[in-house]
């Protein structure tokens, strides 16, 4: 309808152009009928016009009747102009967030002058053994078959003193503490420092993984001796340590300065395996033990070299390793408890193998102590050794799994079957005192802190007088 009318509109226009045309051939028009024809052209083109907006007004009130349909409020939405109550509204609006937001802060947030991560870890135990014991216990009047037991708690607290951004020489540091427990025959426990140390890194550490890593660390931390004495509590694979460890005292911390590095490593990308072909530790301490100031004028050396074969991540030889290890140190000789008489050698020797190609794996340490001792008897020669084999299976440690890990501290299940054989001899000179203890394991880590652990102890001494212990260990452990 509208296209036709449009058409005849034109049509005039088109006629009157004509008769226009038409009538000045005919012949000569004078100046008032010329004037007399324009005006009236004139009023049939705005006649014209009015005819086609006319026809356009209701068209476009159309559409924004559909555009308000569409969009409701679209017509009202005009620009305003703020009032002097709007933006004083809006700045207290704004003032009141910044306030609950630095309350929330101060109160509910714990602050920290350097980034700071705080972690541990909590082992609770249950024991049953026969015959009974009353070791741990204060009572004299019977023994115990069973106990349960917080075996260990610890809390760390970690972070950057000094972190560089373009090439990783980060300065950093660690303070732990863990749980002791008192006297048997009082109650309570007691927190100890257990590490306290700051390490710096001198070579770049965000160049790539084939470069060389060196840290020098200072403060109280763990010796670089052997496998087992370097594993932290929480990632030791046996709920009890290898007896050598306490007994020829290289799984205790020590106060100094200690160099860790490693040369040319191997990389596979793929896997995101890192080995080097060597690993060295060099370091001095005091030799007193943890939270202790030197009791003597000598310092303790500290040495370890590994070397790891180098072949590619798919060779059934990877992550074959051969360690050894010294330490060269000093100690006081007394007469009864407290006396210092004199000053005798406290020297320990290891040789390691460390072998985990899933899910095989294999670890066996040897250590050997040599102790000067008073007048001019013979050193005191302790040795210890112990022997590992363990079966994995699961996906906890495959790096696509990992991946795929989730926010609630789901985590891909492992699982692990192992024995062990442990024997420690305090003086190979001596008869009837060597102590060898057979362990067959199971562990299940069922998330990236947690872990349940079940061992089955048979302690057998050489000394006829003591008949042989059976233990079994439960043990649930989490981390924060």
């Amino acid at each position: 309808m509208k296209h036709a009318e449009r058409k005849k509109g034109r049509a005039l226009l088109g006629a009157g152009l004509l008769a226009f045309a038409g009538a000045g051939h005919a012949a000569g028009p004078s100046n008032e009928e010329l004037k007399r024809q324009i005006e009236e052209l004139k009023a049939v083109v705005n006649s014209l016009q009015q005819q086609v907006q006319s026809q356009q007004r209701p068209a476009a009130q159309e559409s924004a009747t559909a555009a308000e349909a569409l969009t409701p409020g679209l017509a009202a939405d005009k620009p305003e102009s703020a009032t002097k109550a709007d933006i004083d509204g809006l700045r207290t609006d704004l003032e009141n967030y910044k306030y609950e937001q630095r309350r929330s802060r101060e109160t509910k947030t714990a602050l920290t002058t350097r980034g700071t991560t705080i972690g541990g870890s909590v082992q609770v135990r249950a024991a049953a053994q026969t015959p009974g014991t009353r070791t741990g216990s204060s009572s004299t009047v019977t023994d115990r078959n069973s106990s349960f037991d917080i075996s260990q708690g610890t809390l760390n607290f970690s972070g950057s003193l000094y972190r560089d951004y373009s090439e990783g020489r980060n300065l950093d540091y660690r303070l732990a503490f863990a749980y002791a427990k008192n006297n048997p025959a009082t109650d309570g426990s007691q927190f100890n420092v257990t590490d306290a140390f700051v390490r710096y890194s001198p070579f770049p550490t965000l160049t790539g993984l084939e470069d060389p890593r060196l840290t020098l660390t200072f403060g109280q931390q763990q010796i670089p001796f052997g496998l087992e004495a370097q594993i932290g509590e929480e990632l030791r694979p046996v709920i009890n340590n290898a007896q050598f460890l306490s007994g020829l005292g290289v799984g205790t911390r020590q106060i100094g300065f200690i160099v860790r590095g490693d040369y040319d490593p191997y990389v596979d990308y793929g896997f995101n395996y890192r080995a080097p072909l060597l690993e060295y530790a060099v370091g001095i301490v005091n030799g007193s033990g943890p939270n202790k100031s030197d009791d003597n004028n000598a310092k303790d050396w500290i040495g370890r070299l590994a070397y790891t074969l180098p072949v590619d991540y798919n060779s059934p030889f990877r992550e074959l390793k051969f360690g050894v290890s010294g330490y060269k140190g000093t100690k006081n000789l007394t007469t009864g408890t407290t006396t210092v008489v004199g000053q005798g050698k406290r020297d320990r020797y290891g040789f390691d193998i460390y072998y985990n190609h899933a899910p095989f794996g294999i670890t066996y340490e040897y250590a050997e102590g040599r102790d000067g001792v008073l007048g001019a008897g013979p050193e005191l020669k302790a040795r210890g050794q112990y022997l590992t084999a363990f079966y994995t299976w699961g996906e906890q440690w495959v790096a696509s799994s990992r991946a795929q890990a989730k926010y609630d501290d789901y985590w891909p299940k492992s699982y692990q079957l192992f024995a062990r054989f442990d024997t420690f001899d305090p003086n190979v000179r001596a008869a009837n005192d060597k102590v060898k203890v057979y362990t067959a394991g199971f562990n299940l880590f069922f998330a990236e802190t947690t872990k349940f652990q079940i061992n089955l102890n048979r302690y057998k001494y050489e000394t006829p007088a003591q008949q042989a212990v059976n233990e079994l260990l439960a043990q649930f452990q989490f981390g924060f």
